[in-house]
């Protein structure tokens, strides 16, 4: 469903917004200052507090649980490879996803470009040599156009939330384990064993993931030959997978090549989840910078 709100209030003039910095914020590796809380004064990530928004974000995860087989996956891989949905810049489908707000997420109900640029300008004062990694700061999440009519309005629980391996054994790491027992796949011999189709160290880039907005908008961008670094593809592809790179899950099928491109993956995920906040960015006096950036690493317009 996709939920359309008023347009937000832009920031100040420097890009950001002055915030108070509590004494018991804790500091990432390039100086970006962590809250303690998310927008709603809860802790980041969790999702069995109490909120107005828990009972609707568990309820994604539950029937996302129990559809995403791995045939599923393989079905919705094979119709958006196609990348024939539309014809857009980066940046026109930045200001799409004005109209989308994810409703697995128990931290944020923003519009997501916000939520884009606030990940991009806090990568990009950290790490100001690295351009590569700002511009995937703001286009990491354009794949969930997916829920705009323009393509199909997939439902939320096929477009947002944690991200997990198909074909192999659900891990228990995952969030809101007891609903992948409602799948098929669950109870199929072929899938529910540790490496299921898979074999030890075959790489991730071999494992299919469940079908979302991360791995849309790594065939996007692999499919409109993007010059963004591997690194860059690894991080959009799997920035969603919190049983691995927060919990250690599926280590078993990485490669050296993911163990590499992981430094970075855990470098971005910092910025992802804890930029998530009420501070405004000036979109209009960032907007130049970013769109020298497509224009270095993306053609004027993609095949979606």
């Amino acid at each position: 469903m996709t939920i359309l709100i008023d347009q937000p209030e832009l920031g100040v003039e420097a890009g950001f917004d002055k915030v108070d910095i509590a004494e018991n914020e804790l500091v990432l590796d390039g100086g970006f200052v962590v809250p303690q809380t998310n927008s709603f004064g809860h802790t980041f990530r969790d999702y069995h507090v109490e909120s107005e928004r828990q009972q609707g974000v568990e309820n994604v995860y539950r029937i996302n649980h129990i559809n995403q087989t791995y045939d599923f996956v393989k079905r919705m891989r094979e119709e958006y490879g196609k990348l024939n949905k539309m014809e857009m810049s980066i940046w026109e489908c930045c200001e799409l996803l004005n109209d989308v707000i994810d409703e697995s997420d128990p931290d944020l109900d923003e519009p997501q470009i916000e939520h884009l640029l606030q990940t991009a300008e806090a990568i990009r004062r950290d790490y100001p040599d690295e351009d590569w990694l700002h511009l995937t700061g703001l286009i990491h999440d354009l794949g969930k156009v997916l829920l705009h009519p323009g393509f199909g309005e997939l439902p939320q629980w096929a477009t947002v939330g944690d991200t997990f391996p198909v074909g192999c054994a659900y891990d228990k790491s995952v969030v809101h384990y007891k609903y992948f027992e409602e799948n098929p796949d669950y109870h199929n011999p072929e899938y529910n064993t540790k490496y299921g189709v898979y074999s030890e160290g075959c790489g991730l880039n071999n494992v299919m993931m469940s079908w979302g907005h991360d791995d849309y908008m790594y065939l996007v961008a692999k499919g409109n030959n993007t010059t963004l670094p591997l690194a860059a593809l690894f991080i959009i592809r799997y920035h969603s997978f919190y049983a691995l790179h927060k919990s250690g899950a599926y280590k078993h099928l990485m490669n050296e090549e993911d163990a590499e491109n992981m430094k970075w993956l855990h470098i971005f995920n910092k910025y992802d989840l804890y930029s998530k906040s009420k501070v405004r960015v000036d979109v209009e006096k960032v907007k130049p910078y970013y769109l020298s950036l497509i224009e270095k690493y993306f053609p004027a317009k993609l095949r979606w």
